[in-house]
């Protein structure tokens, strides 16, 4: 019998910088600061932060995530859509921007208008192609996902992301987390469609 049990992190609203976006923020020849390495090997939340800002309002102290990336992207919370403006927000794959919104990035060095790169994470979970074999899913596959206990909840629609670079993790949002009352180190069960 195929294994179902997956470990749970929450993912907070957050942002990953490409190198000339870093420098045009924080300024020329700027390093990224390691604060604390994630469960995704090489992963790592930073010790920068900006402020995000859409038409109607901003988002202060959005951290980064390292290392940079190839395009900025930006990863909001759905209830961020309404503080920053911007509904209709898609809901995406991370690196997945073609029809993601324009966003502002204000940094202590300097001020960035992207014409894209903001998106709602969509939810999803990482496997190691043997964890894959042991779940018998693949890559892009998507399943449903139970979670909490009084307010246990089965999520539809999640992305099973198969790579040798990753290990085995669900991410769910902070709001989708405090929906079904867990957070970070919590377990869900996989259920195959």
């Amino acid at each position: 019998m195929p294994e179902t049990r997956v470990i749970v992190n929450l993912s907070n609203r957050h942002i990953h910088v490409s190198k000339e976006d870093l420098a045009a923020l924080f300024g020329p020849g700027h390093k990224l600061t390691r604060t604390k390495d994630l469960m995704q090997p090489g992963q790592y939340a930073c010790e920068e932060v900006v402020t995000v800002r859409g038409p109607k309002g901003s988002l202060d102290n959005i951290r980064i995530l390292g290392p940079e990336r190839k395009e900025t992207q930006c990863e909001i919370l759905a209830s961020d859509v309404f503080k920053l403006g911007v509904s209709g927000c898609p809901t995406r794959e991370s690196g997945q921007l073609d029809g993601s919104f324009p966003f502002e990035i204000i940094g202590p060095a300097g001020t960035l208008k992207k014409t894209r790169g903001l998106i709602i994470a969509k939810r999803h979970v990482h496997f190691d192609p043997e964890s894959a074999q042991r779940f018998g899913v693949a890559d892009k596959e998507l399943v449903s996902l139970r979670v909490g206990e009084e307010r246990a909840a089965v999520f539809e629609n999640v992305v099973c992301r198969v790579s040798e670079s990753y290990a085995l993790e669900c991410h769910l949002d902070f709001d989708e987390g405090n929906a079904v009352g867990i957070g970070s180190g919590s377990h869900g069960t996989v259920i195959k469609k």
